[in-house]
């Protein structure tokens, strides 16, 4: 067994993973607490916006070790949604702040559908990224 730079990679990935799952998670929460009226916006534009670009730097380090590793594979199946949080990022409302969220249009049924379906749609993504790189972590330990 050797411990190279792939397996470092998805060593860091798993780990990167889990916190993504955690932002997911948190993401859904949230979004479900404002629809049910728990929340209002404001407090959910402020716990959200600060999650924003540390949720796309910790996707784009895991996958810059992927490219450095020749995980290329790896780095394959992640670029769509790199693709899709550079455009996001670019797109978002102007603010004074940094963030995707903005408090006086999140309660629109649009925009509000909108960002609950893409918090399932990432967290399935990363639950699935998750056992993809256990099983590359395992395979680059055995080979």
């Amino acid at each position: 067994m050797a411990f190279d730079l792939a397996v470092f990679s998805y060593i860091v990935a798993l780990i990167g993973d889990a916190f993504l799952i955690f932002f997911a998670i948190f993401h859904v929460i949230t979004f479900d607490e404002l629809k049910t009226g728990y929340k209002n916006p404001i407090d959910q534009c402020n716990n959200l916006n600060p999650l924003v670009l540390p949720e796309y730097i910790l996707h784009l380090v895991i996958n810059i070790l992927f490219l450095i590793g020749e995980q290329y594979f790896s780095l394959f199946i992640n670029i769509p949604l790199i693709a899709y949080h550079v455009w996001r990022y670019m797109n978002r409302p102007l603010m004074t702040e940094s963030g995707l969220y903005d408090p006086t249009s999140i309660m629109n049924a649009y925009d509000l559908s909108m960002y609950y379906r893409e918090g399932w749609i990432k967290l399935a993504f990363y639950l699935l990224s998750f056992f993809y790189y256990l099983y590359g972590m395992i395979s680059s330990l055995i080979n």
